[in-house]
């Protein structure tokens, strides 16, 4: 007669036994401080991140304060039928993009190639100062900054004075249309470069510095070193920021914008954080405003798993 083998567990079975509550309590009175660490963050985004989840409601609500989140009138899709037939949707969509693809193509690459620059600097003490100066203006409040470059881009500012000079036209830049954007995305590597180049110089700090030699001693030059060398050696991390960077495409930040726009300069400066914020909070129709936050933030996961799975299947980088 013939004898029955024992079939083995399926995988997932096994996975379960290896991942079993046992192990779980095990890990967790092993490794308790640092799970007492991790629980101000875990808290932090519970109530800050996922409890408001609940005020998504909003969105398919004629919200009223006085009534509640649970009270107000269900109204479906109206808000966002309102918002995408209305004359401004299309407008802050096309200024969202733009300010997003300037930062895209012109802030990101500088801040990888101020990093590499900062690698080349051969003195530590010079390499530091670039560093620190580099850094300061991140930490200066976005007030001071919108201040800073109002007062530059007055009619008798430094910049305007500079600018009128070349084409003979004095007046306030942050009037002009045409000029907000550059002024958007200049004032944005003046103050993001040095402190967005930081993940980037750690990176660097982690090449093998044999590959450098060995490149040197089969005749390389610097440019080639950095070429073949510097940037593989970064390219993971550079891919991550990368997927992260189009996963906000659409979330330009409301901060410097609101307090640098007016109503002259909308037709280019007015983007969906701004309108967000004047529909919401100064106009106080809280159903639609979130409806169109809403719409932004499904937008942006859609980039963001996108731009994962592209990078995942042509360059093995991803989040998840």
């Amino acid at each position: 007669m013939m004898q029955r083998t024992a079939k083995a567990p399926p995988s997932s079975a096994r996975k379960y036994h290896k991942y079993s509550w046992h192990n779980i309590s095990r890990d967790f009175r092993k490794n308790w401080p640092l799970m007492l660490m991790l629980l101000p963050t875990i808290v932090f985004f519970i109530v800050f991140c996922y409890i408001p989840m609940v005020g998504l409601l909003m969105a398919f609500e004629d919200f009223k304060p006085n009534l509640g989140l649970f009270r107000s009138e269900f109204v479906g899709l109206e808000n966002f039928t309102t918002f995408f037939t209305s004359v401004f949707c299309w407008r802050v969509i096309r200024n969202t993009l733009w300010l997003s693809v300037l930062q895209l193509i012109i802030v990101f690459p500088f801040t990888i190639l101020f990093a590499l620059l900062l690698n080349e600097l051969g003195s530590k003490k010079y390499k530091r100062t670039v560093q620190t100066i580099s850094y300061m203006p991140n930490f200066i409040s976005m007030v001071v900054v919108a201040g800073i470059i109002m007062d530059f881009c007055a009619s008798d500012g430094a910049i305007t004075s500079i600018v009128g000079a070349i084409t003979g036209n004095y007046d306030n830049l942050l009037s002009l249309p045409g000029a907000w954007r550059p002024i958007y995305i200049i004032s944005d590597i003046w103050q993001g470069v040095g402190f967005g180049s930081i993940i980037y110089v750690a990176a660097l700090a982690g090449i093998d510095k044999s590959l450098y030699e060995a490149a040197e001693i089969d005749g390389a030059n610097r440019f080639q070193r950095i070429l073949h060398v510097t940037i593989p050696g970064i390219l993971d991390t550079i891919m991550i920021m990368l997927i992260l960077r189009i996963g906000q495409m659409m979330s330009v930040g409301y901060e410097k914008t609101i307090l640098l726009y007016n109503s002259q300069v909308y037709e280019t400066a007015d983007i969906i954080s701004s309108y967000v914020y004047r529909m919401g909070l100064l106009e106080a129709d809280y159903g639609y405003s979130t409806a169109v936050s809403l719409f932004n933030s499904v937008i942006n996961l859609i980039l963001l798993c996108v731009t994962n799975t592209l990078s995942k299947k042509f360059t093995e980088s991803s989040l998840f």
